[in-house]
């Protein structure tokens, strides 16, 4: 069942400020705005089984402090013990197909070379994909002497800085859009992910869509230039970064910190990166051709010229499996999955002091419900 492209503007909330002030870390009674995720206590799922025990998972780093709220928030209200380990996305996928962790998150759709592997690790099932993390990748910079906001940059320019093309800060391309800026003579350095990563993959699909003609190379979670300076995970990426004056890098923008970042060109404007423009563009965006009822996977519109919208955003799919051979851990990941797209496990990840990210919105809420009501044992 195709759940057609109008799913994606009811599916995700047009964040307001105030929605963001009013996100609390440990919003919400527990267990009170769950969805169905058990008794009034919130330790039984909707089919009476009893949470309890631990799970684990792996994955996208983007996401490390969203999941640290979503941990906690769940641990508390059901006593289960989650574990995310932040491998970064081409880890947790394998981790997950290979049986060795219950859940994954990935910043890229699954191939359907993977989505057919993942029939025999679900035991005859379906890998779920559910857009429960939604958050703006961040082009950040450390040039602490700039006396500038947001540099405004357009998808040729920085195609062509990361591709090596132009190597140097006060580069014409880069004043040409930075008028009042005064640029320094400083070497450019781009830092990318050292590992297989879903985040260095939505990067390298912006500039391949938005700048076709200066970004040569194909889509993919691994860097595709040899010799460049690079670092593991989201974390390692910002350290390289912030070590030397002249780099700029793309991270989670939850995780940038003091860095200065891109106001990237959409057609006339220059848009810097909010939830608010990471939602719009994902609203603006079709289905995947991988969507279906088990798949709430998005094309994202990467060249995009809408207006208000930031086109370098990535979603972060919670994977699950359909079908698992253990009552205890059906029921618990598919519990753990229905708190983290609760009011209060959305609002716990929105929190600007947590990860800033674009909640999802009350009917996109029950489609994933409707989707993790299905999760059943072999």
């Amino acid at each position: 069942m195709k759940l057609g492209s109008s799913r994606r503007v009811a599916g995700i909330t047009a964040i307001s400020a105030m929605a963001l002030v009013l996100a609390a870390c440990g919003g919400g009674d527990n267990g009170s705005d769950n969805g169905d995720n058990g008794d009034a206590n919130g330790n039984g799922d909707e089919n009476g089984v009893e949470l309890s025990g631990s799970i684990a998972g792996a994955g996208a780093s983007s996401q490390e402090n969203a999941m640290v709220g979503w941990q906690a928030g769940f641990t508390e209200t059901t006593g289960v013990d989650v574990s995310y380990d932040a491998v970064g996305s081409g880890s947790g996928r394998e981790q997950f197909l290979s049986g060795a962790v219950l859940f994954a998150g990935s910043d890229a759709m699954y191939s359907q070379e993977e989505l057919d592997e993942g029939v025999d690790r679900c035991f005859g099932g379906e890998v779920i994909e559910l857009p429960l993390y939604i958050s703006p990748i961040a082009v950040a910079y450390n040039l602490p002497d700039v006396d500038a906001e947001n540099l405004q940059l357009d998808a040729p320019v920085l195609a062509d800085i990361f591709n090596g093309e132009i190597t140097n800060w006060n580069d014409e391309a880069i004043a040409e859009t930075n008028p009042d800026v005064d640029l320094p003579d400083l070497e450019i350095i781009p830092v990318n992910r050292s590992d297989d990563s879903g985040t260095t993959e939505n990067f390298t699909k912006y500039l391949a869509e938005a700048a076709p003609e200066n970004w040569p190379h194909e889509p993919a979670g691994v860097w595709p230039i040899d010799g460049t300076q690079s670092g593991a995970q989201t974390q390692g990426l910002i350290d390289v970064v912030e070590g030397a004056e002249g780099t700029i890098g793309y991270a989670d923008a939850s995780r940038v910190g003091d860095l200065g970042t891109v106001a990237v060109g959409v057609g006339e404007e220059y848009v810097p990166f909010s939830p608010e423009a990471a939602a719009a563009v994902v609203s603006n965006s079709p289905d995947a051709e991988t969507a279906d009822e088990w798949r709430l996977t998005v094309d994202l519109a990467r060249d995009t010229q809408e207006s208000g919208n930031y086109p370098v955003v990535q979603i972060a799919y919670s994977t699950l499996c359909s079908v698992y051979d253990d009552e205890q851990d059906a029921a618990n990941v598919a519990e753990f999955f229905r708190y983290v797209a609760s009011e209060e496990g959305q609002q716990r990840a929105a929190d600007p002091e947590v990860a800033g990210s674009a909640p999802i919105s009350e009917e996109m809420r029950e489609q994933v419900n409707e989707v993790l009501d299905q999760v059943s044992v072999n």
